[in-house]
C-alpha cells in the first residue's frame, strides 16, 4: 500500500498538471460512471493529501475523494511535469512514458475506473485503478473523513506545534503498544509499514512499549523524525530512511529498496547495527520488524 509520501507526490502532479483547466472525466470500467458524471467539464481547484487519502476539490466544491488501499493505483500519461516517478508495478503509483502531443490519449488498459483527462494537444491524463475508495463527497463530508485522521505534517490546518501537540494527545494513555499506534490512521495520518518498523528501530523504542509507557519526550521525538522522514520521501518519491551512513552505502540506497532499510524486510538477515537476526512476526494481520538487541 502506498505509504502518505506517495500520495503527496501524487497530489502535487495534480495541482502541477490539472489544476485550473476544464476536466473531462470517465469511467471507462463504468463502476464510476455517476460519479464521473458529476465532476465532467469542471475545473480542478485544490488538489490535498491527508495520510493515505486524497481529497481532490472541483469548482462547484464537489470532492473526490480516493484511497488507494493495497491494490490501487494512479497511471499519467501525457504532457505530465508534475513530481511523479516512474514505477508501474501493482499497488504502486507510477507515471506511463510519456505521449507525444501528435498522438491521442491511449485506450483504458484493465479496469479503469476513473479516467481524467485534460483538454488540448498538451494534455495529461490519469486513470485510476483497484482504488479501495473512489467516491463524490460534499464539502461537508470531506471535513468529517478528514477529521477522524490523525495529523499529518504536510497538509495539518494549524501550527507544526499545534500537529505535534496533536500527535502527542492521540498517544498520551493508550495501552496499545507503539507500532499499532503508529498504523492507526486515526492517531497519526501516512504512516504504513515501512515507515513504522524504520521509525522505531531508528528511535530505538521497543515496539511492543504502549502509548502510556512512552516519555513526552520520545513522543515528540517521533513525531520530529516522522515530519522529516515525509518531508524526504515527498522529495525523492523513496523512503530513504538510513542516515550516518557512507556515500557509498547512501547511493546503494537510492538505486534499489534492498540496501534502503535499516530493519524493514530484513527478517532472519543481521541488524546492521549489532549483528543480531532481525526479527518479525505479525501484528494487526501486517508484518512488524525490529532487532530484538537494538530495540530491546
Amino acid at each position: 500500500m502506498p505509504e502518505g509520501h506517495k500520495i503527496h507526490r501524487v497530489a502535487k502532479a495534480f495541482a502541477a498538471d490539472f489544476a485550473q483547466v476544464p476536466i473531462e472525466a470517465s469511467s471507462p470500467q463504468g463502476r464510476f460512471s455517476a460519479g464521473a458524471e458529476q465532476i465532467t467539464g469542471k475545473m480542478l481547484t485544490d488538489s490535498r493529501a491527508v495520510g493515505k487519502q486524497m481529497f481532490l476539490t472541483f469548482g462547484d466544491a464537489t470532492v473526490l475523494r480516493v484511497h488507494l488501499g493495497i491494490y490501487g493505483m494512479w497511471d499519467f500519461a501525457g504532457a505530465m511535469a508534475g513530481p511523479v516517478e516512474v514505477d508501474a508495478r501493482i499497488g504502486r503509483t507510477g507515471i506511463k512514458p510519456l505521449v507525444g502531443a501528435d498522438q491521442d490519449p491511449p485506450e483504458p488498459i484493465g479496469q479503469v475506473r476513473l479516467r481524467l483527462l485534460t483538454p488540448g494537444p498538451a494534455w495529461r491524463m490519469a486513470d485510476l485503478r483497484g482504488p479501495n475508495t473512489c467516491e463524490i463527497l460534499d464539502p461537508q463530508s470531506a471535513a468529517t473523513v478528514m477529521a477522524k485522521l490523525g495529523p499529518d505534517p504536510l497538509s495539518y490546518r494549524g501550527t507544526r506545534a499545534q500537529a505535534a501537540a496533536e500527535f502527542a494527545r492521540r498517544i498520551a494513555n493508550r495501552s496499545v503498544p507503539i507500532a499499532a499506534l503508529l498504523m492507526d490512521q486515526s492517531v497519526v495520518a501516512g504512516i504504513g509499514n515501512v515507515y513504522r518498523a524504520e521509525m522505531l528501530f531508528r528511535a530505538r523504542l521497543n515496539p511492543f512499549v504502549t502509548g502510556r509507557e512512552l516519555s513526552a519526550e520520545a513522543v515528540a521525538a517521533l513525531w520530529v523524525d516522522w515530519v522529516g522522514l515525509l518531508k524526504i520521501g515527498v522529495r525523492t518519491g523513496k523512503m530513504l530512511t538510513m542516515e550516518g551512513i557512507s556515500a557509498k552505502a547512501k547511493a546503494a540506497a537510492v538505486a534499489d529498496r534492498v540496501d534502503r532499510h535499516w530493519v524493514y524486510g530484513r527478517a532472519g538477515l543481521p541488524c546492521r547495527v549489532c549483528g543480531t537476526d532481525v526479527s518479525m512476526q505479525l501484528l494487526a494481520g501486517r508484518k512488524l520488524y525490529w532487532c530484538r538487541v537494538c530495540q530491546a
